[in-house]
């Protein structure tokens, strides 16, 4: 989490998940400052989870665990619009669940640096941390330098591996004439593909205002090197540089190709849950760019919708990097260190994370399990062309301002209506980034 490779995080909810952890920041501190607490410690262990999506696979495997030790886990299905502000009001009150979901790094530094966190270092050097995939070990440690003045640890564990990427409708793909199961190789080929779908009677393409950040870092990375994004984001790098103008002239290649749908990017509250309806539930539009974590929420609201793929955003045809992945706040959970049932809290998260659990999420919610012991073939078709790549995800350990998240969404629309050129929402981002 201290190395958030993210500019907002997975999704519209990571992005006003963000905000609301800044806006929490000072009474959580306030909050967090006394030794005594009245927080947890009932006859059964609290989990109060944020997750639509995995709700069901979560509640089998808490009835699972009970049935193996006889301890009784309660899962509390806050959801992600008010786990936020749930979760803030719990520790105002001093009341806090004995473990909880863990998000984005901005969300969670508040409740952190209050103390409403077990620091798991120690645990996972003991052994713990061979469970894990080294990528999300690394997305998930507050280095002695990051950002949100969280002191150094490991303060959350993570059974899923999310990253954002591209999910392709099987019999839109076909129905153009194309193979779902054979990726483009590079964006070139993409666009091309698309102008079939669209030939065959389908919206090509869409993607939300909100996950224009995301998709634009995922673009730089065949351009800049991690160094070289972070800079930008610190203010120490101009955005005029040619690696963010050619990474931003993909919107204007996909908008001169007319491969988006309805010719503009939605935006609001509900800007990509449209976008995910359009995919999953009426299967209107013939792909996405969106966040893993969707698949999940998706087999909720549309169970007999399963025939799609999905993929890496595709390199650049003229790219002098690898491209590599955006990742983010895998689903987790952090454990209430002042809670007396902390140690039973504890336990649970162990079994939770390890692979015969990780394997159960992969399949029911479905997810992309952070357990190295998962074998590829346990994880579902749907995920597997992101999964393939995710030994390649950026590194980041400053996160995109907000005020520049805020003036690259308004700008990405700007540039589809043609309201907006290229270098003058680069010129919009450096004034943003000065605001800082």
């Amino acid at each position: 989490m201290a190395r958030s490779s993210t500019g907002a995080e997975l999704s519209r909810r990571g992005f006003l998940g963000a905000v609301g952890g800044g806006l929490a920041a000072t009474t959580l501190a306030a909050c967090g400052s006394s030794g005594s607490s009245s927080s947890g410690g009932g006859s059964e262990v609290v989990f109060m989870n944020q997750s639509r999506g995995q709700a069901v696979a979560l509640a089998g495997l808490a009835k699972e665990y009970t049935k193996q030790t006889g301890v009784k886990i309660r899962i509390d299905d806050v959801g992600p619009a008010d786990f936020l502000t749930k979760l803030q009001s719990s520790s105002q009150a001093r009341n806090m669940p004995d473990l909880y979901s863990a998000v984005d790094a901005q969300s969670m530094a508040p409740f952190y640096k209050a103390g409403w966190a077990m620091d798991l270092t120690s645990r996972m050097k003991a052994g713990w941390e061979d469970t894990f995939r080294p990528a999300t070990l690394k997305t998930t440690t507050f280095a002695a330098d990051n950002p949100h003045g969280v002191k150094p640890g490991i303060y959350s564990a993570h059974w899923e591996t999310p990253a954002l990427g591209i999910f392709a409708s099987s019999a839109k793909w076909k129905a153009a004439g194309l193979d779902p199961d054979q990726p483009p190789a590079s964006m070139s080929e993409f666009i091309e593909q698309l102008q079939k779908i669209k030939k065959s009677g389908t919206d090509p393409f869409w993607f939300a205002s909100s996950l224009a950040n995301q998709l634009l870092q995922t673009y730089a990375s065949n351009y800049l090197t991690d160094d070289e994004i972070n800079a930008t984001f610190t203010g120490k790098s101009s955005w005029k540089s040619d690696g963010w103008r050619k990474s931003m002239q993909l919107l204007v290649e996909l908008r001169d190709a007319k491969v988006i749908s309805t010719g503009a990017l939605p935006s609001g509250n509900g800007d990509n849950t449209n976008v995910e309806k359009a995919f999953f539930n009426t299967q209107g539009v013939g792909a996405i760019f969106d966040g893993t974590a969707a698949v999940g929420v998706a087999r909720a609201t549309a169970p007999n919708f399963t025939d799609f793929r999905s993929f890496p955003l595709p390199k650049a045809d003229d790219g002098t990097q690898t491209s590599r992945l955006v990742a983010g706040a895998a689903k987790g959970a952090a454990v209430n260190p002042r809670s007396k049932n902390a140690a039973k809290a504890l336990k649970f998260l162990q079994w939770l994370t390890a692979p015969a659990q990780q394997q159960v999420f992969a399949q029911k919610v479905p997810l992309i399990p952070s357990a190295r012991a998962v074998s590829a073939k346990d994880i579902p078709p749907q995920l597997a062309g992101i999964a393939a790549k995710t030994s390649d995800v950026q590194l980041v350990p400053n996160a995109m301002p907000l005020q520049v998240i805020a003036a690259l969404q308004k700008g990405a629309q700007a540039i589809m209506l043609k309201e907006r050129t290229v270098d003058q929402v680069l010129g919009d981002l450096d004034a943003a980034q000065k605001s800082v």
